[in-house]
């Protein structure tokens, strides 16, 4: 009687399409970067914050966009935010300067706020039945790494035979399908008994994240200061004011007391450090390739995919294993590996370089798969049904603010490196100084196309270290805080369900 029929798969192909969309737009974008600096001459802020926007303004309204599709219908949400997307990747594809990309692509991470939640908290409302809502939230899941996965190829692909716009136009045709095919397929589903939205709170919420990652960035990028710690102190203050007007109020924005259970705090944690590690190398690995290693977008891209399908494979089977292995060693097994990828990386030089990086590319890439196909079971279980909206949003949160910052953060780092590397008066990013030198006559040139090159790979040895240490640190989180959590086909120690083990964490 619980049981899902063809109606129910019809609507999840809908609601898969737009996931691999939103996260291949996270990665397509790094392949374009060289075209893009080399058409719209951004400076190198402006070229990470096109990178980056877009996942600081989806991560910034997830949490409220969930919370909205809980409380106005979460069907309503998913075609706002499809629509949002599908304009403003249009515009961002025929962008005429660094100015409106950027602006465009914080429009996209709006729609992309709008869409994610909405998307794992229809199809927990759409699968009444247990095993089916493991498939289908499995398969969903894996629709992100396809999405991670396919981002290099495609954009290479797009690259090859059109303009760096083409990468960004995809998204297109994707959110007119949503829209037509949606409003049949999938239905409407609002939680019960739910109050208003609280403006202030979404408010706060962005005044929280945003200066955040904002501090963060420009910490990375020039150190201590006025702006990075003011910035970050005003983060961090209006966290304290978000959190405390959240435990007042008796429909919150975000149920800060989900954070008691330690499963659903473990896994956020684990994926969010996995993700920044992952976020900030694969833009400078995407960028060496092409402008170090002097490989065309599609051969970046062809490069990628032996990884890419392998980390596909790997999110496919990482929940058959768990069925006979707890995912906290399952999850702690892939990231080792990242680990041993990322110091390789550690290792790469600026002449001859490739083979080291791309096998420890080959080694990290797949290692983040067991996270990114667990940990979304893992919180989306923890959390009452009615809070299914929220926990999906903060489960999207981690991971995109968790890349986003990888960017920011990394990204920024290998920048400083490199800056601090080359002469004084040289071009601030590797593209300007390559373009700079195809100006200068012959010896000059070269010894600039050089030093640019050493410096760059300098920064990303020191970005490679950086991941390791990080996702060091997931493994030490996953171990602590989800070993206790059994395999999926052994019986349960603790009947309880989640909601009670997080009163008594409470009370205690």
């Amino acid at each position: 009687m619980n049981k899902a029929g063809p109606r129910q798969w019809f609507g999840l192909s809908i609601l898969l399409l737009p996931t691999v969309l939103l996260f291949l737009a996270m990665t397509v974008l790094f392949l374009a970067t060289p075209q893009i600096a080399a058409d719209l001459d951004p400076s190198g802020a402006q070229l990470l914050w096109i990178n980056d926007i877009y996942g600081f303004m989806m991560a910034g309204l997830l949490v409220a966009m969930g919370t909205v599709g809980d409380r106005i219908g979460r069907r309503k949400v998913l075609l706002f935010g499809a629509a949002a997307f599908g304009v403003a990747s249009l515009l961002a594809a025929l962008a005429p300067n660094a100015e409106l990309l950027i602006a465009a692509r914080a429009v996209m991470g709006v729609g992309a706020a709008a869409v994610m939640p909405s998307t794992l908290s229809l199809i927990s409302n759409m699968f009444k039945d247990d095993r089916q809502r493991g498939t289908a939230i499995g398969l969903w899941a894996a629709s992100i790494s396809v999405g991670v996965a396919i981002g290099p190829l495609v954009g290479g692909l797009l690259l090859e035979a059109f303009w760096w716009g083409a990468a960004l136009l995809a998204g297109v045709p994707v959110m007119v399908l949503v829209l037509v095919g949606a409003p049949f397929l999938i239905p409407e589903y609002r939680a019960p008994k739910t109050g208003g939205l609280d403006p202030l709170s979404v408010v706060l919420s962005m005044a929280t994240l945003l200066p955040i990652v904002y501090g963060v960035k420009e910490l990375a990028k020039a150190g201590p200061g006025v702006i990075s710690l003011g910035t970050l102190a005003a983060g961090l203050l209006f966290g304290v004011i978000f959190v405390r007007r959240q435990l007042r109020l008796e429909n919150p924005l975000l149920d800060v007391r989900l954070f008691a259970d330690k499963v659903f705090s473990g896994a956020l944690g684990v994926f969010m450090l996995s993700a920044v590690a992952l976020g900030g190398v694969y833009l400078l690995f995407t960028q060496y390739l092409q402008l170090v290693a002097g490989l065309s977008p599609l051969e970046a891209g062809l490069w990628i995919l032996p990884a890419a399908l392998a980390l596909v494979a790997v999110s496919t089977l990482s929940p058959v294993i768990a069925r006979r292995v707890r995912p906290a060693y399952v999850i702690s097994g892939g990231a080792f590996l990242s680990v041993i990828g990322y110091l390789l990386m550690t290792q790469v030089g600026s002449v001859a370089g490739l083979p080291m990086l791309l096998t420890g590319f080959f080694v990290l890439y797949p290692g983040i798969a067991p996270a990114m196909a667990l940990n979304t079971a893992l919180v989306i279980g923890s959390a009452p049904p009615e809070k299914a909206g929220a926990a999906s949003a903060v489960n999207t949160t981690a991971s995109d603010l968790g890349t986003s910052l990888g960017v920011a953060v990394l990204g920024s780092v290998g920048t400083a490196v490199y800056r601090a590397a080359m002469p004084a008066g040289a071009p601030d990013t590797l593209s300007g100084a390559l373009t700079a030198a195809e100006s200068l006559p012959g010896q000059t040139g070269e010894a600039l196309v050089a030093a640019a090159r050493a410096a760059y790979t300098d920064g990303l040895n020191v970005a490679g270290a950086i991941a390791a240490v990080l996702v060091a640190g997931a493994i030490v989180l996953s171990l602590t805080m989800l070993r206790k959590v059994p395999a999926s086909n052994a019986p349960a120690a603790d009947p309880k369900p989640a909601s009670a083990e997080r009163e008594e964490a409470l009370a205690v």
